[in-house]
């Protein structure tokens, strides 16, 4: 009978500590894909600012000179912004894995 509570409190404790250790992986891997979409918004919007500020001065000179290239000048800088909206949507997805 000894032998049976015994190998009863063993497995109560293995399944413990399993518990434990699934808990603690659950938490770094939280840990990690928060800190993957903060780091993918951060860059992904510093990225975007360069872009617009270099190419918005681009095109305000541009569109100083020759104001029909207007549309073209929207376009560039949209395209610009696009990186900040990617990184954005990235972070979601990092999120949704959560």
């Amino acid at each position: 009978m000894g032998a049976i509570v015994w190998g009863a409190t063993a497995m109560a404790a293995e399944t413990q500590q399993a518990a434990v250790a699934a808990d603690n992986s659950s938490v770094w891997r939280t840990i990690g894909l928060g800190l993957a979409a903060a780091v993918s918004v951060g860059l992904s919007v510093l990225g975007a600012g360069l872009a617009v500020g270099r190419i918005g001065s681009a095109a305000l000179g541009m569109i100083a000179e020759k104001p029909e290239m207007l549309p073209k000048a929207m376009l560039f800088v949209a395209l610009g912004e696009g990186l900040a909206i990617l990184g954005f949507a990235f972070a979601m997805m990092l999120l949704q894995k959560m």
